[in-house]
């Protein structure tokens, strides 16, 4: 979900958290803040008139990250109580609820 809090358990970022900046569902994929940076080769344009190389993130697989729990403080899987589509995501580990941080 955007905006949680989550932590790399695989590749080279392994142990890094980060916070979601995007959520692609159709790939299965992730934007984590801070985490996976690429070198794009970019032409020259107006907002970048000198051209070159730009550092930025690029997403990661949903399997290599895991939400981390506020009570728990760790990355842990999780699990869905509550009716329908909307029931809240609870800690697998100790059962407090994982809201999104804002």
């Amino acid at each position: 979900m955007k905006n949680d809090t989550v932590e790399v358990v695989a590749g080279n970022d392994r142990g890094v958290r980060g916070r979601v900046l995007a959520v692609f569902p159709k790939e299965g994929k992730v934007l984590v803040e801070g985490v996976r940076y690429i070198w794009r080769h970019v032409r020259p344009s107006q907002q970048n008139p000198q051209g070159g190389r730009v550092q930025k993130e690029a997403p990661v697989d949903l399997s290599n990250v895991m939400p981390v729990c506020p009570h728990c403080e760790r990355g842990v899987r999780v699990e869905f109580r509550g009716g329908g589509g909307a029931g809240e995501r609870v800690c697998g580990k100790c059962g407090h609820e994982i809201t999104p941080s804002s």
